[in-house]
């Protein structure tokens, strides 16, 4: 049950930030191998913010955070994920720098969950 969000600067046009859910839904499935459909992707857009990369301020810039239960992924599949899904942006946004980050945040079973119950209520 993963939740994705994509942060972009400046904002893009809403067939961009389509497909960019649906392909970061798809990397999500077939890279980390998690259920379609409890997989949520929030792509929202800074307003009137200033974004630095090395002290240089930006004019396009992304950076993607991917919450998963802790000890559900390999090494390997994490790898995968960050690849296919920096691939994405680029080819999506083109000219976006090299230092996007793209976060997979591990949380503990206990600390998260849907429809009021944990990720470690669901694995008993």
């Amino acid at each position: 049950m993963p939740f994705a969000r994509l942060t972009l600067h400046p904002s893009a046009p809403q067939r961009v930030n389509e497909e960019l859910a649906g392909e970061l839904t798809d990397h999500i499935v077939q890279d980390l191998g998690k259920k379609r459909e409890l997989t949520s992707v929030l792509v929202e857009s800074t307003v009137a913010a200033h974004w630095e990369i090395g002290g240089i301020a930006r004019a396009s810039a992304a950076h993607l955070e991917v919450c998963v239960t802790a000890g559900t992924n390999s090494d390997a599949e994490k790898r995968r994920f960050i690849a296919n899904a920096m691939e994405s942006l680029r080819n999506a946004l083109p000219g976006v720098s090299e230092a996007t980050y793209v976060v997979i945040r591990e949380l503990p079973g206990s600390s998260w969950g849907y429809d009021g119950r944990t990720q470690a209520d669901r694995a008993k």
